[in-house]
């Protein structure tokens, strides 16, 4: 991690010091870096040391951060990572423009790499985050969304990148088709594990350990998980406060909300949606080739990735 740190202080760098500004403002917020490490783990557990491991680690951090930049001015957010969003800080226009470039700079990266299964697989990625994210703002304010719907969103705009950064891993080691499809498995299912559970910490969280707002997919009209779950288990008057809310982006009831979502055992069941995803990740990594020492030490920090990311409160 601290190689992968190194080449996204050398990558940057910008002639012009606004971009330079942004970029660091948000990289150097303290992200938990799950993709990169995903990555690297993966591509220990296969016995690869192939030293565009850190490059490509260092592309996926950097697309990333271009979706959350972007996601900010959309969301409207003004608090990420306990300190106020760079559009607060440098404007809406700044934070797209240097989300654009950290989008070109990645992918100047790729190029780098000189092989183009890389880039397809990164490319098909970034296209499928771009459309769940459109597809969420089609989604929004939607007060009778379903499980399949929340699902398909969570997959493409949170899930992809994390299943990308593990085929990348497979792709690097030079493993059989079988073996990528077991990463990209690993990938997919903590990526979503990943979503579900950020989702459940905005109805139960500290908003100081967040270092965000609680409540805010509500405000946003973001119907989550949490919600969904909810709504099946509360009384009919409950169930159309919930509605209410979510149809008009309404936080004025929010304190009732959380209560009824805390009490109906919702945000228990969407937990036990997160577990069963992380286990999904847990047998795709039981499954992989058995190697040195050495790999069996990456495979087993695999599983305690996915048990951390359930038990995460930030």
């Amino acid at each position: 991690m601290q190689a992968v740190d190194a080449v996204i202080q050398q990558r940057l760098g910008s002639e012009v010091p606004l971009v330079g500004q942004v970029a660091h403002y948000i990289i150097g917020a303290g992200g938990k870096r799950v993709r990169p490490a995903l990555l690297l783990l993966l591509c220990g557990a296969l016995g690869c040391h192939d030293p565009r491991r850190h490059t490509l680690a260092a592309v996926v951090e950097f697309i990333h951060t271009a979706t959350l930049l972007h996601d900010d001015v959309v969301d409207e957010s003004t608090l990420r990572r306990g300190r106020d969003t760079a559009n607060q800080v440098f404007g809406n226009a700044a934070s797209v423009l240097v989300g654009d470039f950290l989008y070109s700079r990645a992918f100047q990266m790729m190029v780098d790499c000189g092989d183009m299964r890389i880039m397809r697989v990164l490319a098909d990625a970034t296209n499928v985050i771009a459309e769940g994210e459109v597809l969420q703002l089609m989604n929004m304010h939607d007060a009778h969304l379903d499980e399949a719907a929340y699902l398909r969103v969570i997959r493409a705009k949170t899930a992809k990148l994390f299943e990308a950064s593990a085929r990348l891993a497979a792709i690097l080691a030079g493993a059989d088709a079988e073996t990528e499809e077991r990463c990209a498995t690993v990938g997919q299912a903590l990526g979503a594990a990943f979503q579900i559970v950020d989702d459940v910490l905005d109805y139960e969280g500290d908003a100081a350990e967040l270092g965000k707002n609680l409540g805010d997919d509500l405000r946003e009209g973001k119907v989550t998980l949490p919600l969904i779950c909810t709504l099946r288990r509360c009384t009919p008057d409950e169930a159309t406060l919930i509605r209410q809310a979510i149809e008009a982006g309404d936080a004025e009831r929010l304190d009732d909300i959380f209560s009824i979502v805390r009490r109906s055992g919702g945000l228990d069941e969407a937990r036990a949606h997160a577990a069963a995803e992380a286990q999904r990740a847990i047998d795709a990594a039981a499954a992989l080739p058995a190697g040195s020492a050495a790999q069996e030490l990456h495979r087993q920090a695999l599983l305690q990735l996915a048990a951390q990311l359930l038990q995460r409160r930030s």
